[in-house]
């Protein structure tokens, strides 16, 4: 067993105990095309927040299509990015997304320059009115050769119906030292019309931002993935069903694992993009 430090900004942030070679790097989420090459110079993202909102009974259409409006770009200016915005299927109170930051030390100031900007203090006021709960967040990041895809934004003419596919977020509650070990049994999830959006693991260091909590309750390992359709996400379903299922026989788990299935919004940079050039 041997272990991968991560280095970010130069400053130590976190150790993962790591199986490399029975972790191959996944296929990408999309093929390469001119799209993909016009969003290589974004670069990569590996400090991530899961943020599982709850809104208002009634109000999540209204705060999804203020969300693809407003908050999409102003974190791009900053140097952050939003992968994606999802509505969870199974609870019609919950809205998912997921940010990404170059380092840990850009966290703070990305926050602070969208939070106390003009932007944040034109629209909070109504926002806040019907988010009841924006402190379930996760602090995560990529298991090696494991990144979350920055996929191209929603094109408005080509995609005139908004984003495809369904988004699948599975939630494991891991027993400390044993995420790569664990993370290995995802290669199953490699089935026909699904493709996957990264593995990411606990990221154990101080709150940075305390403004914004985050959990204490790792370690906790999450697998994302992309389904076409309804018969590739039951394909998947039955592999995540089995694979929990020997997770929990064989104690790496300290609990039940959740599976998050999701509609992206209408501008969701994750979601199901075919190969043909664009």
């Amino acid at each position: 067993m041997t272990s991968i430090r991560l280095l970010l900004a130069g400053v130590a942030i976190a150790t993962l105990p790591a199986l490399v070679h029975a972790l191959p790097r996944e296929p990408a989420a999309m093929p390469e095309t001119p799209a993909m090459q016009s969003v290589a110079h974004l670069g990569d993202f590996p400090v991530v927040e899961l943020r599982r909102y709850t809104v208002a009974p009634g109000q999540r259409t209204r705060f999804a299509t203020w969300f693809d409006a407003y908050f999409p770009e102003a974190f791009e200016q900053l140097g952050a990015m939003v992968f994606g915005q999802f509505l969870e299927r199974d609870d019609p109170g919950h809205f998912l997304w997921l940010r990404g930051y170059h380092d840990i030390n850009a966290r703070p100031i990305v926050n602070s320059a969208f939070y106390y900007g003009p932007l944040w203090k034109e629209h909070r006021t109504k926002v806040n009115a019907i988010l009841p709960d924006s402190d379930n967040v996760l602090l995560l990041q990529p298991l090696p050769g494991q990144s979350i895809p920055v996929l191209p934004a929603v094109d408005p003419v080509d995609e005139p119906q908004g984003a495809d596919g369904i988004v699948i977020a599975q939630l494991l509650p891991v027993v400390a030292g044993r995420e790569t070990e664990i993370a290995a049994d995802f290669v199953r999830y490699r089935v026909d019309g699904v493709r996957p959006a990264g593995v990411l693991a606990t990221l154990d260091v101080p709150n940075n931002f305390p403004q914004l909590p985050v959990r204490e309750d790792g370690p906790w390992l999450v697998w994302l993935g992309i389904a076409r359709d309804e018969e590739a996400l039951r394909r998947l379903q039955a592999e995540m069903a089995a694979v929990g299922r020997e997770l929990a026989d064989g104690g790496g788990l300290r609990g039940t694992p959740e599976t998050i299935v999701m509609d992206p919004s209408r501008r969701s940079r994750l979601r199901w993009l075919d190969s043909r050039p664009q």
